[in-house]
């Protein structure tokens, strides 16, 4: 169970537990209930300490992460390709699976090769490769 989960059901059963002593007073039952939520603060402050500080190291840790995975999205955003790569789970799953079975198959090892070759040869591949560095080379004269 979630920390967080918990430490709330742990201020719910309180608050239940100091409202339902009130109850036989003769007082209003609005007044009980404020009376209710004042007193299960306090008996929690010191009664759920252990599940209070379990929760906040669970948050901390949580937003930790997210903040590391923002920073990673942010610089794969701005070009880091090992921040890409790193953040890739479907290459990474493929990764896996890749070499679990030791090396490619033959189709896909060929395909690869044909691919290279044609850069290599001076086709279509090596054209659209040749425009987009004349592009990047472009953008960083105008910096």
């Amino acid at each position: 169970m979630s920390p967080a989960i918990k430490y709330t059901l742990g201020r719910l059963g309180l608050f239940v537990v100091v409202f339902a002593a009130l109850f036989p007073l003769p007082l209003n039952i609005l007044v009980k209930a404020m009376i209710a939520f004042v007193a299960s603060a306090g008996f929690a402050f010191f009664l759920l300490r252990k599940w209070r500080d379990e929760m906040a190291e669970h948050l901390g840790s949580v937003a930790q992460r997210r903040a590391a995975e923002k920073a990673r999205l942010r610089s794969a955003l701005a070009g880091d390709d090992e921040a890409a790569a790193a953040g890739d789970r479907v290459a990474a799953a493929e990764s896996k699976a890749e070499s679990a079975t030791g090396s490619k198959a033959d189709g896909e090892q060929a395909e690869s090769e044909q691919v290279e070759g044609g850069i290599a040869e001076g086709g279509p591949a090596a054209d659209k490769l040749a425009s987009n560095r004349t592009a990047e080379d472009r953008t960083e004269a105008g910096k």
